[in-house]
């Protein structure tokens, strides 16, 4: 089999230093939508909204964690020993973030990845890939990514843990929607994400989709942002862990709609397709904050 489980599980974590400045931080930012509120009446120059996009004012989502280096993870995982598959049937299952403190807008660290566990699925195989990234003041983000590879499964292995939690018996507490430009994953993609899963139609359709889709990424980005926005003042250092299972797939032009259940220092979170009868996009998501 392509995947060999064993082998992939005992190699070498993989470690490399990487850095980031301002510019990444605003074109991520740019690329889940910072600065194109339409609830908004001038968003460009919206005072919350300055925090994402212009230097002298600017937070880091923990979110860009998945992308800072300009690379992810799964680039990292999907090269690893014992793991050769087509990306074709790859596709990005779940991810979480948990940071140490507040990300800085300027920055370099010692990333260290490795293959934490090979799922087996039946008609499918899951790799968890995790990094651990740490400056010389200390930890300061593990993130890891559930990622799904059709026809890998059946190898014998563990099947790995149900994360699906009850949906809420009670209507959120928000509700807020917003688009997904048409151009979002061409921006998105910038950030080091080139799958082109999202862009050659060609390669979509080999994947099995009628156009590119929006990178998982984005949309859990997307949706950290609003409930930054919604639910904690817009202060990103509140912000501890986030996780979220990818349950559907987002096509560029549709509209999110994201749903919020609060208790305590936790959000629940649902994100639906508007224009698809509300099919969920992402679910089993949750943001735990001071």
């Amino acid at each position: 089999m392509p995947i060999d489980a064993e082998k992939a599980l005992a190699a070498e974590p993989r470690t490399s230093h990487i850095s980031w400045d301002h510019k990444d931080v605003q074109l991520y930012h740019l690329g889940i939508g910072a600065g194109a509120r339409p609830d908004l009446a001038d968003p460009a120059v919206d005072p919350g909204e300055l925090r994402y996009t212009l230097e002298s004012r600017l937070q880091v989502l923990p979110s860009f964690a998945t992308v800072a280096g300009a690379g992810t993870a799964m680039a990292g995982g999907l090269s690893a020993p014992g793991v050769d598959i087509d990306l074709a049937a790859v596709l990005h299952g779940g991810q979480s973030v948990r940071v140490h403190r507040p990300l800085p807008v300027k920055g370099g660290a010692l990333a260290t990845s490795k293959v934490a566990a090979v799922y087996d699925k039946v008609k499918a195989a899951v790799l968890v890939l995790r990094t651990e990234a740490a400056d010389d003041d200390g930890p300061l983000w593990t993130s890891d990514s559930q990622i799904f590879v059709r026809g890998e499964g059946g190898f014998g292995g563990e099947r790995g843990p149900s994360e699906r939690v009850a949906h809420p018996a009670v209507a959120p507490d928000h509700v807020v929607e917003r688009p997904v430009r048409p151009d979002q994953a061409l921006l998105y993609r910038l950030s080091g994400d080139w799958n082109p899963l999202h862009a050659d139609p060609d390669f979509a359709a080999r994947a099995g989709f009628d156009r590119p889709i929006l990178h998982g990424l984005c949309t859990y980005g997307m949706t950290l942002k609003a409930v930054t926005d919604t639910v904690l003042g817009g202060d990103v250092t509140r912000i501890r862990s986030y996780r979220s299972r990818f349950t559907g797939v987002v096509f560029p032009g549709e509209t999110l709609r994201i749903e919020m259940w609060t208790a305590g220092n936790q959000v629940r979170v649902e994100v639906k397709a508007v224009e698809r009868d509300n099919a969920t996009v992402l679910g089993d998501t949750f943001v735990e904050h001071s």
